[in-house]
């Protein structure tokens, strides 16, 4: 029991000894001393982060990809910037996607495509943007697919 609150102790003073001792106690199987209260958090913080960061990642992609094929005013100067903007975004979220990440996009793509609607909005006064998403996810995350 003095090993618990040994590791609880040290998730206050030493967050990155407390990271170490913890995954000691995983790999040695000695459950008994987790800092089980804290590893909790600390997973639902990582899983909450990941999926900010690959919904930030698509809104980026779909704010491009928006601009790219509407943006006519601008297309002739950006269209090259927007395209490798796009395949900066898709590389980063391809990187790390799982199918979990994945189902999470398609069932967050409405609220993802609405949000990037309102900035593309925003940024341009355009008045020809369609209110429901006009791509699928796949196209989203395709290499080589531009609208």
């Amino acid at each position: 029991m003095t090993a618990i609150i040994d590791i609880k102790k040290l998730y206050e003073s030493n967050y990155l000894q407390w990271l170490e001792e913890t995954i000691k106690c995983l790999k040695n199987r000695q459950l008994a001393d987790i800092d089980y209260e804290n590893l909790i958090e600390e997973l639902e913080y990582l899983a909450k982060n990941e999926k900010r960061r690959v919904r930030s990642l698509l809104e980026q992609i779909i704010r491009h990809l928006l601009l790219y094929q509407y943006w006519d005013l601008e297309k002739p100067r950006n269209a090259n910037h927007w395209a490798a903007e796009i395949i900066s975004f898709r590389n980063q979220v391809n990187e790390d996607l799982n199918a979990n990440l994945h189902k999470y996009l398609e069932d967050n793509l409405t609220i993802i495509y609405s949000n990037a609607l309102d900035y593309v909005k925003a940024k341009t006064k355009l008045t020809n943007l369609p209110e429901l998403c006009p791509y699928t996810l796949e196209q989203i995350l395709d290499k080589n697919w531009l609208p």
